[in-house]
């Protein structure tokens, strides 16, 4: 069973520079999307490019704006919309179950537009923690997405030089490290150990992708309950960044009744 997590930066603009082809090469049996920044009924018309999967879709009360959406191969029941009863109508997260899984998909708050927006995200944060925590004590459960913080030096490349920026500021980067040592598992970080990167999202800026000079910010983290059933982590760099500034990323799991069969590694 492979699920994808992919922030696609809009998804009417992915859907025109070809999104579709993309995800048929990646073969995913569920896709977490981040940033859809549109309606489910603004896909544009006649494009059927969807039309086989089972789709959830979260869109923010602004148009134009952030927002997730879970699409499966198999049925897939929404649990939740939200991670508290506080509200939320910027559309980042949808909770559901896809053949007895718990998943997620997740975009928490850019804080590098202003204080305001750290602020709101920061108190995302604190929200988010609670909802994570509670699920650590359910069934087998996933949740990826753009975490928009990058967790250690290993994860961004220019380290230094971002101490004082949003999504590398050291209290986001130790709520990470609480929020893995609580019993989350980063499966791209255990997959490729030791290593810079893989980074996930580049700038458009002095040839950063040309250069691998980028940062990891998009995660499909696991609890306990399924760390035994995960096969291996990739990150799809090549030809995903024809689409969006962010590489989908996908984990492998040897899940019961899963909907695709077992897979080769990819690159």
């Amino acid at each position: 069973m492979r699920i994808t997590t992919w922030n696609v930066n809009g998804i009417r603009a992915a859907i025109r520079k070809g999104i579709e082809k993309h995800i048929e090469v990646i073969s995913p049996d569920v896709l977490l999307l981040q940033e859809v920044r549109a309606f489910r009924e603004q896909l544009p018309s006649g494009w059927n490019g969807f039309n086989e999967w089972h789709m959830i879709w979260n869109s923010a009360a602004k148009k134009g704006y952030s927002g997730t959406a879970i699409l499966s191969r198999d049925p897939v029941t929404l649990i939740s919309m939200d991670v508290d009863r506080a509200g939320d109508d910027e559309g980042r997260l949808i909770e559901a179950t896809v053949n007895g899984l718990g998943i997620a998909s997740v975009y928490l708050p850019s804080g590098s537009s202003g204080e305001h927006r750290q602020q709101v995200k920061d108190r995302w944060m604190r929200r988010f923690r609670r909802w994570a925590t509670s699920r650590l004590r359910d069934r087998p459960f996933l949740f990826g997405g753009d975490l928009n913080i990058a967790h250690t030096s290993q994860d961004i490349y220019y380290a230094k030089s971002n101490e004082n920026t949003s999504g590398y500021l050291p209290h986001e980067r130790a709520w990470f490290s609480r929020l893995l040592k609580s019993g989350w598992h980063d499966t791209t970080r255990e997959h490729f150990g030791d290593v810079h990167g893989p980074y996930s999202w580049w700038s458009n800026r002095g040839r950063a992708r040309e250069l691998d000079r980028g940062w990891r910010i998009d995660y499909l983290l696991v609890n306990s309950s399924l760390k035994p059933f995960v096969q291996q982590a990739i990150v799809h760099r090549e030809g995903g960044l024809e689409v969006s500034d962010h590489a989908p990323v996908s984990v492998d799991l040897e899940w019961p009744g899963q909907c695709g069969s077992s897979r080769q590694e990819q690159t």
